[in-house]
C-alpha cells in the first residue's frame, strides 16, 4: 500500500492513487463502484472487479472498471478488496485467495451476518479487516452504512473506508455488535419503506387516483418525510404531531395506523430481519 495510505493523510490523498478490488460484482458492488468513481475518489481504471456472472461484469466494465473471473487477480492488484459475496460464499472464498494476501491489503466485508472473527481466522494473521453493513440506495447514492473497525485495522483504516462509503450516502462507525440490528433495521429496511409505499398508492388508487400519480406522490411523501428527520433534528413524533390537527384527516389516519398494529409490524419486522443475520453469520 502507498506511503500516503499508511500516513494518514487528508481522504482525497489517501485515496487518490488507491486500487480497489471487488470479490462479487453485484447491485452493492455496482453502486459502491459507481459511487467511489463518480465522487473522484478512486479512478476507474484503479478497480477490479470479479464474478462468475458475465452481466454483472459488463456493468461494471461500463463504468471503466477492470474484470476477471478470478478472485485471486483482484487480490494481487488491490491495496483495498471489498468482500461483496453472500455469507456462505465468504469462508470459501477467503480460504481461495489467502495464500496470496499482501501484509499491507485491507479487507472491508459487506457480507451480513459474518463476523470479524470468522473473516480473519480465515486470513492469514494480522490481516485488516473492516466489517460494512451498507443498504441498496447507495446505487442513488442514498445509502446508510455502519462500519467496525477489525482486530487489526487502524483508525487509518476505519478514516478511509468512512471516506468511500460517503460517496454513496452516510457512513456511521459503531461496535461489531450493532451490525445484526443495522442490518435488520437498513440493511432490510429499504424493503419496509417499498412496501409501505406500494400500500399507499395502492390506498390513492382505491380513492380514484391513477396508479403513477399515486406511487409519485408516495414515494415523494416518503422521502419528504426522512429528509425532514435529517434536516430539521427533530423528533419524528413531533414531526408527526405538527401534521395531526386536532380533528383533522391525519390524525383520523393515525389512529386507524395504531388501531392496525403499524408501529408494532415494523418492530418485529427489525426483529426478525436482526434474528435471521444472526443465524446466518452462525453458519460455517
Amino acid at each position: 500500500m502507498s506511503t500516503q495510505m499508511a500516513t494518514g493523510l487528508s481522504k482525497s490523498a489517501i485515496t487518490e492513487n488507491i486500487m480497489v478490488g471487488f470479490i462479487g460484482a453485484g447491485r452493492m458492488a455496482q453502486a459502491m463502484a459507481k459511487g467511489f468513481i463518480s465522487s473522484g475518489l478512486v479512478r476507474a481504471g484503479n478497480i477490479t472487479a470479479s464474478d462468475n456472472n458475465q452481466q454483472c461484469l459488463q456493468i461494471l466494465q461500463d463504468l471503466g472498471a477492470n474484470t476477471t473471473r478470478k478472485n485471486q487477480e483482484v487480490v494481487t492488484k488491490s491495496d483495498l478488496v471489498v468482500l461483496a459475496v453472500k455469507p456462505h460464499i465468504v469462508q470459501p472464498v477467503l480460504r481461495e485467495v489467502a495464500p496470496i494476501v499482501k501484509s499491507d491489503t485491507l479487507f472491508v466485508s459487506i457480507a451480513a451476518g459474518v463476523t470479524i472473527e470468522s473473516i480473519e481466522s480465515n486470513l492469514p494473521a494480522g490481516t485488516r479487516v473492516v466489517r460494512v453493513m451498507p443498504n441498496t440506495p447507495a446505487l442513488v447514492s442514498a445509502g446508510a452504512s455502519v462500519l467496525t473497525k477489525g482486530t487489526t485495522a487502524s483508525d487509518t483504516d476505519s478514516e478511509l473506508v468512512k471516506a468511500l462509503l460517503s460517496s454513496i450516502g452516510i457512513c456511521e462507525e459503531g461496535s461489531e455488535s450493532y451490525l445484526d440490528a443495522v442490518t435488520g433495521l437498513s440493511g432490510s429496511g429499504p424493503a419496509y419503506a417499498f412496501v409501505a409505499i406500494e400500500a399507499m398508492a395502492d390506498g390513492g388508487v382505491k380513492q380514484g387516483l391513477p396508479r403513477e400519480l399515486a406511487l409519485k406522490l408516495a414515494a415523494q411523501t416518503l422521502l419528504g418525510a426522512a429528509k425532514m428527520v435529517l434536516e430539521t433534528g427533530k423528533h419524528p413524533g413531533q414531526l408527526k404531531d405538527e401534521v395531526c390537527s386536532p380533528g383533522g384527516t391525519t390524525i383520523e389516519a393515525i389512529a386507524s395506523l395504531e388501531k392496525s398494529g403499524f408501529r408494532g409490524a415494523l418492530i418485529d419486522a427489525v426483529e426478525v430481519a436482526t434474528l435471521r443475520a444472526h443465524a446466518l453469520g452462525a453458519k460455517k
